[in-house]
């Protein structure tokens, strides 16, 4: 597990934050950039179906199109994670 000093990340507000400062959420690509990605295993040569996944962040699992590495990443729970994986095995 890696330590990511979030402090020194630069942050931006969210274009679905209102103009009077509540419903804000905050967003920084440093921490995914700091992230190891890899390859899943059932990824092919023809970069087709494709996405890497990290285990950088305890309790979260941060999943990416690996044809496009600064696109957005979708980042679940572990338990979340789990269920999706349990859900691809059974077939759903």
């Amino acid at each position: 597990m890696r330590t990511i000093d979030l402090s020194t990340a630069t942050w931006r507000k969210s274009s679905y934050s209102n103009s009077d400062g509540g419903e804000c959420v905050e967003v920084s690509p440093d921490f995914l950039d700091a992230a190891a990605w890899r390859k899943s295993s059932h990824s092919n040569q023809d970069g087709g179906e494709c996405i890497e996944i990290t285990h950088d962040f305890e309790g979260l699992v941060p999943i990416r199109d690996s044809k496009n590495p600064a696109g957005p990443a979708l980042i679940l729970s572990a338990p979340a994670w789990g269920a999706f994986i349990d859900g691809v095995k059974a077939g759903g």
